[in-house]
């Protein structure tokens, strides 16, 4: 019987490299995957994921207006593996989990649960309500501890507190982070370690 999967976690915690290798996975044993992303994260190109550790594949972006459960008929698929989950509307949410129900195929998504504020995206809490299978994937702050914030960092190296909800970036603008150093940081108005490739 098909399950809804939602697979989070912070920034660089390998959400994307385990939906490649699960894609990959499923590809190994013969089944054909509808491997989707939402149309907002175009970091990458409009059709590619890609993973910080270098692992990429065509994908096809959804805007907010796509039904996903009318357009998967179309695709042969025998699984969905959906990356940035978060970005994808409830109601998006809510056409996947028809997908599991109506049509007995497992659809995993991978994603982040919070913002750089620690509210909850409305897709990841949609999935939250919806999921049959909830799993973290952990990831480390600087400090050891397990980090559980998407802290947005300005140019000057500064943590965020105030902005739009979604502003795209990774390494450049992004570090994980515990709770506590995020407080600290945003308390203190420290400067804090961006990891730039360099």
């Amino acid at each position: 019987m098909a399950k809804l999967y939602f697979k989070y976690g912070a920034m660089g915690s390998s959400k994307t490299a385990q939906a490649l290798i699960t894609k990959y996975n499923y590809e190994e044993n013969d089944m054909r995957v509808w491997l989707i992303k939402p149309a907002t994260d175009n970091r990458d190109g409009a059709s590619v994921v890609k993973s910080r550790i270098g692992l990429m594949a065509e994908a096809e972006a959804l805007g907010p207006d796509a039904d996903l459960f009318e357009l998967f008929p179309l695709r042969h698929a025998d699984v969905v593996i959906v990356d940035e989950c978060q970005f994808f509307t409830p109601e998006q949410i809510d056409q996947l989990r028809r997908i599991v129900d109506e049509l007995d195929v497992p659809v995993l998504c991978f994603g982040l649960r919070s913002d750089f504020q620690t509210k909850l995206f409305p897709g990841s809490r949609r999935l939250f309500e919806l999921a049959d299978s909830i799993q973290e994937i952990k990831t480390i702050c600087d400090c050891g501890s397990k980090a559980t914030v998407n802290a947005r960092v300005d140019g000057d190296g500064y943590v965020v507190t105030e902005g739009a909800q979604v502003v795209l970036g990774g390494n450049d603008c992004y570090i994980a982070m515990c709770h506590r150093c995020w407080q600290a940081a945003i308390r203190e108005h420290k400067k804090v370690k961006l990891h730039t490739k360099g």
